[in-house]
C-alpha cells in the first residue's frame, strides 16, 4: 500500500526535476549567447549591440534550428487550444509571437520583433510534445537591455526582486481565475531552480 502511494509521488518529483533541468540547460545557454552576441558586437548593452533589430540572425547565429515554422505556431508548437494552466484552466499562449522556431535539442520558442525591451519569449522546453501546461513545460521568458533574463516587470529592469516574482506567480501563473501565465518562470528562480510548486 505504502508503495502504491509512493509511486506516483516520486514520479512527479522526477518529471518536475526533468522540466527544470531542460529550462536551466536553455536558460544558461541563452545567457551565454547573448553575452557573446553583445562582446561580437562591442556594445555596452543588448540594444547598442542591435538585438533589437537582429534577433532573427541571433538565433541563425548561436543556436542550430532544426525547425523555422515562420509565422505559424505549429509544428514547432503544438494546436493552439492545447495548454492548460496548473490550475487545470485553459491557457491561450503565444497569441502574439510572429515568429516560432525549435532548436536542435528539442526546445521551441516563439518570439516577436518589438522596437523595446524586454524581449518577451515564449519557451516550450520540449516543444509540441505534452504535457503542454503552463509552468510545467511552457514558460514565458523576458529579455533585459541588460542582458538579464528575468520574468515580467513594468519598469523594464531587472533582476526583478523575490517579491516581485512572488507576486507574479500568485496572481497569474498560479491563479486560476487571471488566465495569464507570467510568473512560474520567476518562481523557478526564486526556488534556486527548484519546482516547488
Amino acid at each position: 500500500m505504502v508503495s502504491a502511494m509512493t509511486v506516483p509521488s516520486l514520479m512527479q518529483n522526477h518529471q518536475r526535476k526533468t522540466y527544470v533541468v531542460q529550462l536551466h540547460k536553455f536558460y544558461n545557454q541563452l545567457s551565454q549567447a547573448l553575452v557573446r552576441f553583445q562582446t561580437d558586437k562591442n556594445a555596452v548593452n543588448l540594444k547598442e549591440a542591435g538585438l533589437l533589430t537582429d534577433f532573427d540572425s541571433f538565433w541563425t547565429s548561436y543556436f542550430k534550428i532544426v525547425n523555422d515554422c515562420g509565422s505559424t505556431s505549429t509544428p514547432c508548437f503544438p494546436e493552439k487550444g492545447s495548454y492548460r494552466m496548473i490550475t487545470n484552466s485553459s491557457a491561450s499562449p503565444y497569441t502574439t509571437q510572429k515568429r516560432f522556431i525549435t532548436l536542435a535539442d528539442g526546445v521551441s520558442i516563439g518570439y516577436g520583433l518589438s522596437t523595446y525591451f524586454p524581449i518577451c519569449l515564449d519557451v516550450d522546453i520540449n516543444g509540441a510534445k505534452g504535457p503542454n501546461v503552463v509552468g510545467r513545460d511552457l514558460f514565458i521568458m523576458y529579455i533585459y537591455n541588460n542582458g538579464v533574463i528575468d520574468d515580467y516587470n513594468t519598469s523594464d529592469k531587472a533582476p526583478l526582486t523575490d517579491e516581485q516574482r512572488e507576486e507574479l506567480f500568485n496572481g497569474n501563473c498560479y491563479s486560476s481565475s487571471s488566465g495569464g501565465w507570467i510568473g512560474c518562470f520567476g518562481k523557478i528562480l526564486n526556488d534556486n531552480w527548484e519546482m516547488t510548486y
